[in-house]
């Protein structure tokens, strides 16, 4: 790993999935990371867009869970199992980062369409999703030849960590977001990976709530620096 700037807090801001609270998040830059150095950070709650990797240190909260799925003993739901069913024409590759016009044309759609943001320059795309900081791949979606959907990832030592995914908002009915984790983890088991990380599960943000539906899985303690078992069944009656 080449560092290019050492760790350090940025400022506090207003949160976007809790109300009310602040965020803050230790960040820093650094490329050239192999598998075993970005595992090593992913395992330690990091995530990365580019060659900024960060993780969150917001003062009095801890509500970011970092979240893993065992992908060896991963089953798919009877819901998932429909999702699948219902996108069987659907071709999925897997291959390394290569940048295309349309994924980023993709990217700007789904961003007006699901968030109603205006993303930035070709640039920023490119910086958050193409630098190559470690090793990584991209998913790419298509129906009938047409691109519908991609996804970003990390390829750590026995790890796969999905970044981002885009689709085509057209087809919001196939449920392209659980399809793109379903067939991630399905390849993860086919590289004999231990680990698909998903980011931050943050148990009272709704936008959230998709990610405790695949398991098993595991969450991170920021306080005793370990992971454990999610319990699917204490976390509803807790609802």
């Amino acid at each position: 790993m080449i560092l290019l700037q050492e760790k350090r807090y940025d400022d506090l801001e207003s949160c976007t999935y809790l109300p009310k609270m602040q965020k803050r998040f230790e960040y820093f830059f650094a490329h050239e990371l192999d598998e075993y150095e970005i595992a090593h950070l992913l395992e330690n709650g990091w995530r990365k867009f580019g060659m900024y990797f960060f993780r969150p240190r917001c003062p009095g909260c801890q509500a970011c869970i970092p979240t893993r799925v065992l992908v060896q003993d991963f089953k798919p739901s009877k819901s998932q199992k429909r999702v699948l069913k219902k996108n069987i024409d659907v071709e999925v590759c897997f291959s390394s980062l290569r940048y295309d016009d349309r994924i980023f044309e993709l990217y700007k759609k789904h961003s007006q369409n699901r968030f109603s943001q205006t993303e930035g320059s070709k640039e920023n795309f490119l910086h958050s999703f193409y630098l190559p900081s470690c090793p990584g791949l991209q998913s790419e979606f298509y129906l009938n030849g047409k691109l519908i959907g991609a996804g970003f990832l990390d390829k750590g030592h026995s790890t796969l960590s999905s970044i981002y995914f885009v689709y085509d908002t057209d087809y919001q009915h196939l449920n392209l977001g659980t399809f793109s984790i379903l067939k991630e983890i399905e390849y993860a088991k086919k590289l004999d990976n231990l680990y698909y990380y998903l980011g931050y599960y943050i148990e009272k943000c709704t936008k959230m709530a998709y990610k405790n539906k695949f398991n098993p899985q595991q969450h991170f303690n920021w306080q005793t620096k370990t992971w454990t078992l999610f319990d699917r069944k204490s976390d509803a009656k807790s609802k």
